[in-house]
């Protein structure tokens, strides 16, 4: 076996916890320290992780974190508004990211982290996990196959009940980027991107909650080669998690949850309908995970799957659909 790549958690919330879990489905990679912004909540969660990864080093900072030189990728789990800085710092140091979704708050903090990444030569990429799951990636062969003929349009929600959860809450909380586009909305949007292509156009409307972020929202969007997609995003109300991509001779239908699907249903014009089972590795974040040991060992700036350039467009129109319902982040 290759060299092990060794990984740096900064955050420890449920996100940093499903990437250790899956970090542990790669036999390649090590899980090798965990940064918080205080010794206590590392330490438990080294201890926590103590049995899939053992001699995990806790960190007190996540500068300490970065600045680890055991640390070969720093993965970003922290809230929305914190992406951009510890980007920022992760590759100041030299390192590896992978960044969760939403990449960042805004296109212009996506430019200056992009920006840094091609200057210090370090791979960077935004941790849009689904797009790596096997019936995500079939659905992309299927469609870019012409299996179900010219893509015409793509449907897909993602939305939970957060009626429970206090105002100050991340997905509800403007002062941490909350609102149901950048939490779940960009599930919907970054699909219709991969199976359609650039996007030229999107309207979105929506309601917004007493903290003033969206808490249910819809857009449609217009794609450069002429397909259209329409997208709903929650925070209210449970959703199918549904997804179908139609095209002039059929449609695939990923089977829900959407998002980490485990298969997909392809249905063409007088051809009974195939079904593909696909399960995923673990919890599905292994994928992304071998993506970038997959860049990183090819030499690989960034992923072809996910490339930067997409991830500031998506960016982009993100910041668009908020202009549009009125939202605006603190300090915007």
């Amino acid at each position: 076996m290759e060299k092990p790549i060794r990984w740096g958690l900064l955050g420890t919330g449920g996100i940093c916890q499903a990437l250790a879990e899956a970090l542990a489905h790669v036999p390649d990679a090590r899980l090798v320290a965990v940064g918080s912004r205080g010794p206590e909540r590392a330490a438990a969660f080294a201890a926590r992780n103590a049995a899939a990864h053992p001699g995990v080093r806790p960190h007190a900072s996540y500068q300490a974190l970065v600045e680890d030189p055991e640390v070969d990728v720093v993965y970003i789990g922290t809230p929305h508004t914190d992406h951009a800085g510890s980007a920022l710092m992760a590759l100041q140091a030299g390192k590896a990211v992978l960044c969760e979704k939403p990449f960042t708050l805004n296109r212009a903090q996506a430019e200056a982290v992009v920006s840094l990444a091609q200057e210090r030569r370090c791979f960077l990429m935004e941790a849009m996990w689904t797009r790596f799951v096997p019936a995500v990636a079939e659905a992309k062969r299927l469609v870019d196959g012409g299996a179900i003929g010219e893509p015409l349009s793509l449907r897909a929600d993602f939305g939970f009940a957060a009626t429970d959860l206090p105002a100050e809450h991340r997905a509800l909380n403007p002062a941490l980027g909350g609102g149901s586009l950048l939490d779940v909305g960009i599930y919907p949007l970054s699909l219709a991107s991969f199976l359609l292509g650039p996007i030229d156009d999107a309207q979105a409307v929506a309601r917004l909650g007493p903290t003033g972020v969206d808490v249910h929202a819809a857009f449609t969007l217009r794609h450069r080669g002429g397909g259209l997609s329409q997208g709903l995003s929650s925070l209210r109300g449970r959703t199918p998690w549904t997804a179908q991509v139609l095209g002039s001779a059929g449609w695939i239908e990923l089977h829900p949850p959407f998002f980490h699907a485990e298969g997909l249903t392809l249905v063409r014009e007088g051809a009974p309908a195939v079904e593909q089972r696909l399960p995923h590795t673990g919890n599905g974040y292994a994928h992304q995970v071998l993506e970038v040991h997959r860049c990183l060992r090819q030499g690989l700036p960034e992923s072809p799957v996910m490339p930067l350039a997409e991830s500031l467009a998506l960016m982009g129109w993100l910041d668009r659909m908020r202009a549009q319902i009125g939202l605006r982040y603190p300090g915007e």
